[in-house]
């Protein structure tokens, strides 16, 4: 034999068994197929590998033993080693009893002059987990990506269609981090130019001091009491305005929120632009807006809380309490007034609707407490999240999955043999599940499932649950 042939054919002088005997060393289990694919043998050298009854696959057919959408590629495999001797790294799927599918990835050699082949596979379970891990992870960052751009976008429509002229200013240096565009008309320069700015300015001489307490006020107590101020400088129309701050937290910087609103003069009415546009964008606006009274009775509501209620016209909303539509009745919006009383603001809680004809979806919903001045309300932002995509827990897609790979058995299985099997299947999930939600407390988990305790360790030998969790035990232990 040539150095040539002995490096295509390093095993050629081996004997399949002892062949495949060597190679499940490298991987964690290895089969011996005849030229026809047929398996002749198996050696396996993981003894933790959760697939059973591979010692049945002697004599049936390599692409009967995997899992039906991976046939394909055990053809695949198959035929490259018919051509080439060697194949490429494949991955099938193997059904387990236990729990999802067990991915084995393969690769085959041909070995000796009787053309016998030798699949090597090795259990990538783990790296399987994580790249599903890695998805659902990519997916949950790009519905959070969404999410804030979407409140981004809401919070900049609000922010430069505000008729107050409004500046977001730094807490510790009073620099202006943000300003909409009425500040700028207030004070006779584009919003962008007021950015970068130290707080107080455009005010006249007389005012600054109270001005200075008023901020001294938010940033030790968090809000400031309003003072009725003079704005005036050069190139700027002198205007009487009513002066709050509010201070509010983002990531680890403290805020204030300086509203400075326009209040009539002496000479008539205050200049005060812009409240019809802000009233006709939030009545269009995308998500469900209402205005209630401190006890949750409506005075207002737009079409998209309309259609969410399941309302024809606003007259039939108005008067009544919000807690009709959002959340369970009752009960939501008890925990809605009494956190807004306490925190004066309530973000993205999670709760659900029911509308006038019976239809409920899930929604997400904000609100803010405003109790002083001479109408004091609540107003609610509600977001339908009905239609986002849900993170189902594990074990409900593993169930689904194997009553899929049941179904797929109908017309080769007995309708007697499938019922067994899935109520089994079914069975043992859900005492997975209890025993997961108890901690593996055998008490607690028959009395959550309504049976006792006998009948349960019954279950647990039935589905050799006991046995797996002793063995888990003991794994731990040592």
């Amino acid at each position: 034999m040539s150095a040539r042939q002995r490096n295509e054919d390093p095993l050629g002088e081996l004997d399949p068994k002892t062949a495949a005997t060597l190679l499940a060393v490298a991987g964690d289990i290895a089969l011996i197929i005849d030229e026809r694919g047929i398996i002749r043998d198996v050696e396996r050298s993981d003894a933790e590998l959760p697939i059973e009854g591979t010692d049945a696959w002697i004599g049936q057919k390599f692409v009967d033993t995997v899992t039906l959408d991976s046939r394909g590629k055990a053809e695949s495999l198959w035929t490259e080693v018919a051509k080439a001797g060697l194949s490429r790294r494949r991955q099938v799927n193997y059904a387990s009893p236990t729990g999802p599918d067990v991915p084995v990835v393969y690769r085959g050699i041909r070995i000796g002059r009787d053309r016998q082949v030798v699949a090597v596979g090795r259990d990538v379970r783990s790296l399987s987990l994580l790249q599903q891990r890695l998805v659902e992870a990519q997916q949950a960052m790009e519905r959070d990506y969404w999410r804030l751009r979407h409140v981004e976008t809401r919070y900049r429509l609000l922010f430069q269609a505000a008729s107050e002229a409004i500046l977001v200013v730094n807490a510790n240096t009073l620099k202006v981090v943000d300003a909409n565009a009425a500040a700028g008309t207030l004070f006779a320069d584009s919003a962008d130019r007021l950015v970068g700015r130290t707080f107080p300015f455009g005010f006249s001489v007389d005012v600054l001091p109270r001005i200075q307490d008023m901020v001294n006020a938010a940033r030790a107590g968090g809000r400031g009491t309003e003072q009725m101020v003079t704005v005036s400088g050069p190139g700027m129309q002198s205007r009487n305005v009513a002066a709050s701050a509010t201070t509010f937290r983002q990531d680890t910087t403290t805020l204030l929120l300086i509203r400075l609103a326009s209040v009539p003069t002496a000479g008539g009415e205050p200049q005060v632009a812009g409240r019809t546009t802000v009233m006709e964008l939030l009545a269009h606006a995308p998500d469900g807006f209402a205005v209630t009274d401190l006890e949750g009775q409506i005075r207002f509501a737009n079409r998209a809380f309309l259609d969410i209620a399941e309302l024809a016209t606003e007259e039939q909303a108005r008067g009544a309490s919000i807690g009709n539509w959002i959340g369970r009745p009752g009960a939501d919006l008890s925990v809605f007034l009494a956190m807004l009383k306490k925190y004066g603001v309530v973000r993205l809680m999670n709760t659900s609707s029911h509308g006038a004809h019976g239809a409920a979806t899930e929604i997400e919903v904000s609100a803010v407490w405003v109790p002083e001045g001479d109408d004091p309300s609540i107003g609610f932002l509600i977001r339908d999240v009905g239609r986002r995509l849900a993170t189902s827990p594990q074990g409900a897609r593993d169930l689904t999955r194997a009553v899929e790979q049941l179904t797929g058995l109908v017309g080769k299985v007995a309708l007697r043999e499938l019922l067994r099997d899935t109520s089994d299947l079914v069975e043992r999930h859900f005492i997975e599940a209890a025993l997961e939600l108890t901690e593996d407390n055998r008490t607690s988990a028959a009395e959550i499932l309504g049976i006792s305790r006998q009948s349960l360790y019954v279950k647990l030998r039935h589905h050799r649950l006991q046995a797996e969790n002793a063995e888990r035990d003991k794994q731990i232990g040592s």
